[in-house]
């Protein structure tokens, strides 16, 4: 195992601790509850607020996007594993402001199970709380509703904050953090496995050379394994099925995500991002702002993905709305 850790069965709370530690001036955990991290920059005046979450090993998702103008708190899991029911009622409890919540979360079956029961636990408190689950993996399912999130978390996310700080009320947010949702396309191809802590064994074997087409972040398999292809031929593939998926066409604008899965050259994204905008030129498609790194990530596995939302003024104008967090941050 290449990994760095003590004991593997307390990477977890070592690595909150950690984070907190090093964002003091950001972040902070909730004092009677060690998985539920809380922004230090919560504005004054009662909002929507936004809480994210799932698993640990997908940092910085999703601590990394807890601060100023956008999510306010973030419930934590274990590795790979949803947060706890009480995880996600105690990040209610901790930023509610009397104007209701909103959960943003991938749509995989054990958060949307927890995520539901915390807000029923809120509704008992008498606090509101609605949910938005992403579906931007586009070849983990034909049926749009069954997608799980991956990478398009982080627009979807934006939408959300940015309309909460612009003071809408908690329909409004979810109104348009669905209209998000229903225009963010992801798609990835993994080099590598990642190794998990407590065992020291990766998920799944891959020979050297091989890819994954399609794979998900934790470790679900793609539509086919194949010999590992030069960039910009990976790259081509990924988009022609987004471009075929989303129905995204010449005369559109997107914001453009080369996502690295945690082991990945940043090297190698850009040359990733090189032939991404290249294509999307070449189709006449417009690129606004374009994002380049790791944003989700799977820990250390090796592999990319490809996330695009299409735009309308609407939704750019919620996608640059100012924020300050950790790893996501628009200048005021």
């Amino acid at each position: 195992m290449k990994r760095l850790i003590n004991d593997g069965y307390d990477v977890v709370e070592e690595m909150l601790e950690g984070y907190c530690l090093a964002h003091s001036d950001y972040v902070k955990l909730k004092d009677d509850c060690d998985r539920v991290i809380i922004s230090k920059k919560i504005s004054k005046e009662p909002r929507v607020r936004i809480i994210v979450g799932g698993g640990s090993g997908h940092e910085p998702a999703f601590i990394g996007y807890v601060g100023k103008d956008f999510a306010d708190a973030a419930a934590v899991g274990n590795v790979n594993t949803s947060p706890s029911p009480e995880y996600c009622y105690e990040a209610v409890k901790a930023v509610d402001s009397g104007k209701g919540c909103l959960f943003v979360y991938g749509n995989y079956a054990g958060d949307v199970m927890n995520f539901d029961m915390g807000a029923e636990f809120a509704a008992a408190d008498g606090i509101r709380v609605e949910s938005v689950t992403v579906t931007d993996d586009i070849y983990s399912s034909q049926n749009i509703a069954d997608r799980r999130g991956v990478a398009g978390d982080v627009f979807v996310f934006k939408v959300a904050a940015s309309a909460a700080a612009k003071g809408y009320d908690l329909d409004q947010v979810k109104a348009l953090t669905e209209k998000a949702n229903a225009n963010t396309y992801s798609m990835g191809v993994a080099l590598s496995s990642c190794t998990l802590p407590v065992t020291g064994e990766v998920i799944f074997d891959m020979e050297d050379g091989d890819m994954e087409v399609g794979m998900g972040i934790h470790g679900e398999p793609g539509i086919e394994r194949t010999k590992l292809e030069k960039a910009d031929i990976v790259v081509s593939q990924l988009i022609a099925y987004l471009l075929k998926d989303s129905n995204i066409k010449a005369g559109d604008e997107v914001q453009l995500l080369i996502n690295g899965l945690g082991g990945l050259a940043l090297m190698d994204q850009y040359i990733c991002y090189r032939k991404a905008h290249q294509l999307l030129n070449e189709n006449g498609i417009s690129i606004h702002k374009p994002l380049v790194g790791n944003y989700v990530t799977s820990m250390d596995m090796v592999g990319i993905s490809i996330s695009i939302i299409k735009i309308d003024d609407e939704l750019k104008q919620l996608l640059d709305h100012p924020c300050d967090a950790p790893y996501f941050k628009i200048a005021y």
